[in-house]
């Protein structure tokens, strides 16, 4: 039978469980252990070798007392008889020894004389021995049959048959097995681990001997031959030829399941939880045997339970893991690296070697960087140059091939082979208009108004050579940071983990592994990986305190290991610990431990290299180093020799410490412990500080760290909020009285409320400064006079209501010079006093305060403006334009003296005043101007005609002409004057036109229209319905108009009620036929008044009346008569011309 499945598929297992479960007579045969002696030695194990191993596991697995003809030799333990044969051995001897005494009387017969039981002791004797002489020979005769002759050897020569050394032994000693089966009961022989030596025939042997046992008479029951193999043992349908029953075997772990066997090793042990679960998923990959895990996890368990005493756990459960995968995987290796030999011995001893190739890849990448930064340097200009020859290019291009030399201003010219390098070059490309110049000393001028767009359409030369400046600028700085990476990587080396450095150096670390043959990669990746590295020592050997206290030990194993300890972690004798670390351990957080500082700075002459290292570590990684320091400042001993060493040793430190506040506690550290003369210097050498200090100092008191509060006073501190220090009384009381603080409305607020004791806080927040004043504290007054320009932007500007101010304050803080303009500026425009008197104010702040309207208003205080070289007239005009001071100054008579007459003329001729203050202002002129101001708009022209404040002249009114309608206005303002004489004017009758729609009397209208020419009426059609409304309403006479100018004043006049009037004062004017035209274009019925059938009737009025009677009259009517009712008059016509 077969019971086949490949290596570690749990076939062993199955013949276990069956053996246990049924119990059967079984021999157990295997050959596991000749296959690793094999190659371990190289050699190769021969058939005969297997034959001779399994031949002695079967006889020699039987009881020697089970198999006495066997000629094998084994050695027997004594029975529970042994004691009783010895003595019947002894006893026979004693009988033999009897009779041969008596040999003579047994050949002859008295020996047996008497035959009576009085001699029985002679027949005693006589059958011990002959039973002891038959005895004897039955042994020898049964030890006969194990005797066989094999070689025979005289000296140094041994003589022995070629059959024994070439035949087979199972077949040599047939005869021992089938006997050994008679001899036994075993009815199962179960053959493991046969199929390692790939060796077919000697299935084949085993075979024939299994057919020859069950065929041997001599056994009487069936024995059967089970064997435990792979399934490529066999070729093709061999197998199935060869065994009579084969059971298949389905494994139950492989690489890819290998990670749930081991996580269940785990939970078997308790030891999942300190595991790492990925560490355990990659590893797992490379097993695939569950008896290997096994042991491997059982021997995990011994290991804890023996380097671990003390229950620290300091050990890296993963690296002991690793350990003793490699340990049982590798074991020969293993024993191997405590002699310091081995593949992983090679391997780590490499370690030097790996840091001189990474510091000289590190140099190497080092200078080429450098060389780089020096090849940029030279390549800007270089790129500058070609694109100035692109650009100059492009130019001559269009320039005519005899040009020599360019200019933009005929002045300086530049050659054109020495244009890419000329200072004038930007001015050329950016130009338009290009002058060029011939040999010949001829030159012209060309016009190019896109050049640089034709060279680039998204950019021009400046953008362009902005970004080669910014490309070069970026690329110098990506350099400078690599170059930083590599010197700290550079230096980093010395303290790189074991696999790092191999990382660094994998080209040619591939083959460093070939020499663990078919487990490499498991090797590769234990070592790549840093689980197994140069801290194996740690796990394979246990540690006797001598020197070094076990806490001493477990700090020393944590940085061998990569692991930082807490910086509290107890050190018992820190020189001895000191003394055994490395030198680049001062340069790692190993070093950063309380008790090892300490130990450091106890004895700086001494320990000085390790100081430097150290203080050169913190200020490299000084973000990670919190713990320490929080650590150290606590219980530290030599805080102010740390401190101090830090400030002197790292200029960075402090701008480090005040970089977030975070870093409070150091802060407070360099106030408590450095030297008054060093901290002097902190805020010339580091300005931040102060500012720092002051934003934090809540923070720091808050740290409850001990130090002297005039030392504030040495950092030059402002503090921005004191209320932030009211748990602090005693500081802010001192920072109040040395005025370290800023001037802010909330720290003045909590000085007056607090140190002062001040309660009115609303005067303070409406006239702050002359409350300060009114206050005469000299320590305030103090703080503010040396800080008045912060004073005056952070408080006072800063509060909205601060608008009461007295008015000695403004004055003494606008007169202010050394405080900024514009801050004196804002603040006068808070304020809402008037300052009385012009000559009170400075002479920058003229012209603010009437913008403002800060000043009284008064006639005075504008002449006294209008007197000085810091006059402004928009600054006047602003002052001017305000309502209230509008309203005061109209009730004050302008001075009427010669002296006021800049005022007189700044008021008439102020365009930019509002209307209706213009007008104010107009009406309170005490004298008339001559003439009209010449910027003047229309609506200020027309307030001054309207307040009569321009004499009318006919110059005046010239200067009118382009306002046509504030002539008219200015004509109708003064009328009288100009019907007195209007001849002198000249204006025409257009011109009068207009007047006659203005507001004037009807009767200086019509004195207008008798200077009209009426004449021109026919011509002007709407000049004469103007005209002819005029004389309606007046009924003036019309005699002076002619026949043309009367139809046309009638036909343009309006409404028709008027026509019919104009037509019946001008009728005598007009001849019948001139009426009929007229009538005829009026609108019905009036249009219907002609010769004709039909019978008009119109509305009855008087007009109308007047106006049938004269028609009538005149014969141009037959008659007309007034309707029945009397509301109409009906005119009858002539059927014909009455003429005809």
């Amino acid at each position: 039978m077969a019971l086949t499945g490949p290596y570690g598929s749990g076939k062993s297992s199955i013949i276990k469980s069956f053996l246990k479960k049924h119990k059967p007579h079984v021999l157990q045969i295997s050959l596991a252990s000749f296959l690793p002696e094999a190659t371990a030695t190289g050699g190769q194990v021969t058939k005969q070798e297997i034959e001779r191993s399994i031949l002695q596991q079967m006889l020699y697995g039987a009881d020697a007392n089970q198999l006495p003809h066997s000629r094998f030799q084994r050695i027997k333990s004594p029975g529970r008889w042994s004691a009783l044969l010895s003595l019947y051995a002894i006893i026979g001897l004693t009988a033999c020894w009897h009779l041969f005494q008596n040999r003579d009387g047994i050949l002859n017969g008295r020996y047996f004389l008497p035959l009576a039981p009085g001699n029985w002791p002679n027949f005693v004797w006589f059958a011990v021995g002959a039973s002891f002489l038959w005895v004897t020979v039955h042994h020898l005769y049964k030890a006969s049959f194990g005797v066989s002759l094999k070689s025979i050897s005289l000296k140094d020569i041994q003589i022995m048959p070629t059959a024994v050394i070439q035949e087979s032994i199972l077949n040599r000693h047939l005869d021992e097995i089938i006997y050994f089966f008679q001899s036994t009961k075993y009815d199962l022989v179960v053959i493991e681990d046969l199929d390692r030596f790939n060796n077919t025939d000697i299935f084949v042997t085993l075979r024939e001997i299994n057919s020859l046992i069950n065929e041997n008479s001599g056994v009487k029951r069936t024995i059967r031959f089970l064997y435990a193999l792979r399934d490529d043992m066999f070729v093709n349908t061999d197998r199935t030829k060869f065994f009579e029953f084969i059971i298949p075997v389905i494994p139950i772990i492989n690489r890819s399941n290998s990670i749930d066997m081991m996580l269940e090793q785990g939970k078997r042990l308790s030891l999942d939880g300190r595991l790492d679960r990925q560490f355990l998923r990659e590893v797992s990959r490379y097993l695939n045997d569950l008896r290997l895990i096994h042991n491997i996890f059982n021997e995990y368990a011994i290991y804890v339970a023996n380097l671990e005493t003390d229950g620290d756990n300091v050990l890296d459960a993963n690296k002991l893991l690793a350990v003793l995968i490699y340990k049982n995987v590798f074991p020969r290796d293993f024993e191997d690296l405590h002699r310091g030999k081995g593949n992983l011995a090679q391997i780590l001893s490499r370690h030097e070697e790996l840091i001189a190739n990474g510091e000289t890849a590190c140099k190497a990448e080092i200078e080429r960087l450098e060389q780089l930064l020096d090849v940029a340097e030279g390549q800007v200009p270089a790129d500058l140059m070609e694109l100035r020859r692109i650009y100059a290019m492009a130019l001559v291009e269009k320039l005519p091939s005899q040009a020599t030399h360019v200019s933009i201003n005929s002045q300086s010219w530049v050659e054109i082979t020495s244009l890419p390098k000329s200072d004038a070059f930007e001015k050329i490309i950016s130009n338009s208009n290009i002058r060029y110049q011939y040999y010949q000393g001829h030159q012209g001028s060309i016009t190019i108004p896109n050049l640089q767009v034709e060279v680039d359409a998204l950019r021009t030369y400046k953008q362009r050579e902005k970004e080669i400046e910014h490309r070069a600028v970026e690329f110098k700085a990506a350099t400078a940071r690599s170059l930083r990476e590599i010197r700290i990587k550079r230096a980093a080396l010395r303290t790189a983990k074991f696999n790092d450095l191999i990382r660094l150096n994998a080209d040619g670390a591939g083959e460093w592994f070939t020499a663990f043959g078919e487990s490499a990669a498991l090797a590769r990746f234990l070592i790549l990986e840093g689980h197994l590295d140069d801290t194996y020592y740690q796990y394979t050997s246990l540690f006797h305190s001598g020197r070094l206290s076990p806490n001493d030990n477990k700090y020393l194993i944590q940085i061998r290991g990569f692991v930082n300890p807490e910086p509290g972690f107890q050190i018992d004798n820190p020189k001895e610990v000191v003394a055994a670390m490395r030198d680049e351990d001062f340069r790692q957080n190993y070093v950063l431990n309380v008790k090892i500082v300490d130990c450091l700075l106890s004895d700086p002459s001494v320990y000085s290299p390790q100081i430097s290292k150290m203080l050169e570590y913190i200020s490299s990684q000084f973000e990670s180093c919190d713990q320490f320091f929080l650590s150290y400042y606590a219980t530290g001993t030599h805080v102010p020799a740390l401190v101090a060493g830090l400030v002197q040793t790292w200029p960075g430190f402090i701008p480090a410490t005040i970089a977030g506040p975070k870093h409070l506690s150091h802060v407070a550290q360099v106030i408590a412990h450095l030297p008054d003369r060093t901290l002097a210097t902190l805020p010339e050498t580091y300005p931040e500080i102060s500012r720092f200090l002051s934003e934090h100092l809540p923070q720091i008191l808050a740290l409850g760290i001990d130090f002297d509060p005039s030392r504030l006073k040495i950092l030059e501190i402002q503090m921005p909020n004191l209320q932030s220090i009211e748990r602090f009384p005693g500081i802010a009381r001192m920072l109040f009285e040395e005025g370290l603080y800023k001037l802010s409305v909330e720290n003045l607020e909590f000085i007056f409320q607090t140190v002062l004791s001040a309660s009115n806080l609303d005067a303070l927040r409406t006239r702050h400064y002359t409350t300060v004043l009114e206050t005469a504290d000299d320590a305030l007054s103090s703080r503010i006079e040396s800080g008045f320009a912060d004073y005056l932007s952070d408080v006072l500007l800063e509060l909205p209501h601060n608008t009461q101010e007295s008015v000695a304050a403004v004055q003494s803080i606008i007169g202010r010079e050394e405080v900024d303009f514009d801050d004196r500026s804002a603040f006068l425009r808070q304020q809402t006093v008037l300052l009385p008197a012009i000559d009170e104010v400075p002479d920058r702040f003229h012209a603010l305060v009437f913008r403002l309207g800060r000043i009284d208003p008064t006639w005075k205080n504008c002449l006294g403006f209008l007197g000085r070289e810091t006059f402004d007239a928009e600054s006047l005009t602003a002052f001017l334009d305000l309502a209230p001071v509008a309203t005061a100054l109209s009730k004050q008579d302008i001075p009427n003296g010669d002296e006021a007459h800049v005022l007189r003329r700044f008021l008439v001729d102020n365009n930019d005043l509002e209307h209706g203050i213009y007008r104010t202002y107009v009406q309170r002129l005490p004298r008339n101007f001559s003439k009209f101001p010449d910027a003047l708009g229309p609506e200020k022209l027309t307030i001054l005609i309207d307040e009569g404040k321009i004499t009318f002249s006919k110059e005046s009114l010239d200067f009118l002409e382009d306002h046509r309608h504030l002539q008219v206005r200015f004509v109708v303002r003064n009328i009288e004057q100009y019907l007195a004489d209007q001849s002198a004017f000249s204006l025409g009758d257009e011109f009068n036109e207009g007047l006659l729609g203005q507001d004037i009397s009807d009767q200086q209208k019509l004195a207008i229209i008798r200077s009209m020419d009426l004449a021109l009426l026919p011509g002007v059609p709407s000049r004469a319905g103007v005209v002819g409304r005029i004389l309606d309403r007046t009924r003036a006479d019309t005699s002076a108009l002619d026949a043309a100018s009367a139809r046309a004043v009638i036909l343009n006049s309006g409404p028709i009620g008027v026509q019919i009037s104009l037509l019946n004062k001008c009728q005598s004017a007009l001849s019948d036929d001139d009426v009929r035209e007229i009538l005829t274009m009026l609108p019905a019925p009036f249009s219907e008044i002609k010769t004709g059938y039909s019978t008009p009737r119109i509305e009855k009025s008087d007009t109308n009346l007047a106006l049938v009677k004269w028609l009538d009259r005149r014969d141009i009517i037959s008659s007309w008569s007034e309707t029945l009712f009397g509301d109409a008059i009906r005119i009858n016509l002539y059927r014909r011309d009455s003429n005809s």
